[in-house]
């Protein structure tokens, strides 16, 4: 469940054209509970236009700053990131949850990284660069990053001092895809560059994982790539900002009809009965439950929960593992209900 406080707006520091990061004041009283690892999250809450929104934000700091930072690209009609990068000032408070998410990177042993990111999904892989660079003197990390130019580029400046600082340890590259600059690969991330960086380029370094942050088609496509060069597919390990519906999800077959629902959500049950063509986590918050939620796209890990009894479909999955499915886990913004009862947990997970 994600647990909510309000923190002051410390900084926004506009870091390009259309991108802000914001650094948040986190009291020392707070401390402990925002001790995130490098690859979480935050969820931020907002009032705009009297409608309550709710954004997941990949955290950019170093876990060894005590900061909470995330960064905020505009979109194309997007309220929150319309609101962030145009409207919102420093001294605001706005809800914060408490750090979560599933893709990570925990300090090791010697080990050597590789990332792929592409536009704002810089930002998780950023603290995991950080981590490794203060925490592991003897590993190393390569990152590829993808952008349309160097000035639409997020954190530019501070990924090149980062490369001075670390100069034997973090191997820096950057495709573009509108703009040729020195030292640069004109172009976008696909099955070429990949195999130019992990067979030429830095063939001479055996990469113990691979961190892939971007579109899915991105993703796919590096993923794919890696293990045809010999990567165990338990070493690749990702996380997507947008996701898509493939031919056979659009053609799942939901059931018409109702679902007696009970909801475990914060040791209280609650009822109600559903369409199963809706989804679990709408139907919630129709109901006025205060389910846990970011994205609602089924990229983030917010909304799970599990399913104690009776079934559910998901209409899509890129988060949960086999393990988790058979554990009767299920993203409740991607489920619907497939029997006449239900009992969902959101407790228990």
């Amino acid at each position: 469940m994600s647990t909510f406080h309000k923190l002051r707006i410390e900084k926004i520091i506009k870091e390009t054209p259309e991108a802000v990061s914001i650094l948040f004041t986190v009291p020392a009283e707070l401390k402990e509970d925002y001790t995130f690892i490098a690859g979480q999250y935050i969820t931020v809450k907002a009032i705009l236009d009297d409608r309550e929104i709710r954004r997941a934000y990949s955290i950019c700091a170093s876990p060894n700053s005590e900061q909470i930072k995330v960064a905020v690209k505009a979109v194309d009609h997007g309220t929150f990131s319309t609101y962030a990068t145009t409207k919102l000032k420093e001294d605001t408070f706005l809800e914060v949850s408490e750090p979560e998410g599933k893709f990570l990177l925990e300090p090791q042993a010697q080990k050597n990284y590789i990332a792929f990111a592409a536009g704002s999904g810089i930002t998780p892989v950023l603290s995991m660069v950080k981590a490794v660079l203060e925490n592991e003197p003897t590993s190393t990390f390569t990152l590829v990053f993808g952008n349309k130019k160097a000035e639409s580029t997020i954190f530019y400046d501070e990924l090149n001092d980062l490369a001075t600082k670390y100069p034997t340890q973090f191997n820096l590259h950057y495709v573009f895809s509108q703009e040729v600059r020195t030292n640069s690969k004109l172009g976008r991330i696909d099955k070429g560059l990949v195999n130019y960086f992990v067979k030429n380029l830095h063939k001479d370094i055996s990469f113990d994982s691979a961190y892939l942050c971007g579109p899915e088609e991105m993703i796919k496509t590096v993923s794919n790539t890696l293990q045809e060069d010999g990567f165990d597919e338990e070493n690749i390990y990702f996380e997507l900002f947008t996701a898509t519906i493939s031919e056979e999800e659009a053609a799942l077959h939901i059931p018409d009809g109702k679902s007696e629902v009970i909801v475990m959500l914060d040791d209280e049950e609650h009822s109600f009965t559903m369409d199963k063509t809706d989804t679990i986590l709408a139907a919630s918050l129709r109901h006025k439950l205060d389910a846990p939620y970011s994205c609602q796209g089924g990229v983030c890990s917010s909304c799970i929960a599990k399913v104690t009894e009776g079934k559910a479909v998901m209409a899509k999955n890129s988060i949960l593992t086999d393990d988790e499915l058979e554990e009767g886990l299920v993203l409740t913004c991607q489920a619907h209900p497939t029997t006449q009862k239900i009992v969902v947990d959101f407790d228990d997970v």
